[in-house]
């Protein structure tokens, strides 16, 4: 009984990742992907992580944001299907820490009126605790995993 709150707790922040993500097909989202990183009130310290990004988003913005909406928008499904969850909560770790590092400038610039850390820190933490709990909770009852891995040998590796 208690493995069907961790099955809830996983669909309902994939939920959330997916009404997240499907702000990111909004039309204005691409065309204004290159403001969301700046390096304007940023420490000095870390301005070469900021000119790197600028750089290199402004190679292709749309690509960038295409490629931020897709990631988004399957990491939502993964973890609403239960596809792929160790794999899921390690890419979409990885992937909100870049988004709260660059887009969200490590939650700054802080100043005395800073009252936010950024969001993307917490969905970071979200997916480690829904690691957590599935790797103590056992047998994932609500997941395509649950069903690849009786299928599949070696898929208990990535699911």
């Amino acid at each position: 009984m208690k493995r069907i709150y961790g099955d809830i707790a996983r669909i309902s922040f994939g939920v959330v990742v997916l009404v997240d993500a499907f702000f990111k097909w909004n039309p204005a989202f691409f065309s204004n992907f290159t403001s969301f990183i700046s390096s304007e009130g940023q420490p000095t310290f870390t301005l070469g992580w900021f000119n790197f990004w600028i750089s290199l988003v402004n190679l292709n913005p749309q690509f960038f944001a295409l490629l931020v909406a897709l990631i988004e928008t399957f990491l939502a499904l993964a973890l609403i299907l239960g596809f792929a969850r160790k794999l899921s909560y390690l890419g979409g770790g990885l992937f909100f820490f870049i988004v709260w590092s660059v887009a969200e400038g490590f939650g700054g610039p802080y100043t005395l009126m800073s009252t936010d850390v950024g969001a993307a820190i917490i969905y970071v933490f979200v997916l480690a605790c829904l690691a957590l709990i599935d790797y103590y909770a056992g047998e994932n009852s609500l997941s395509l995993d649950n069903y690849l891995s009786k299928k599949i040998n070696w898929w208990h590796f990535i699911g």
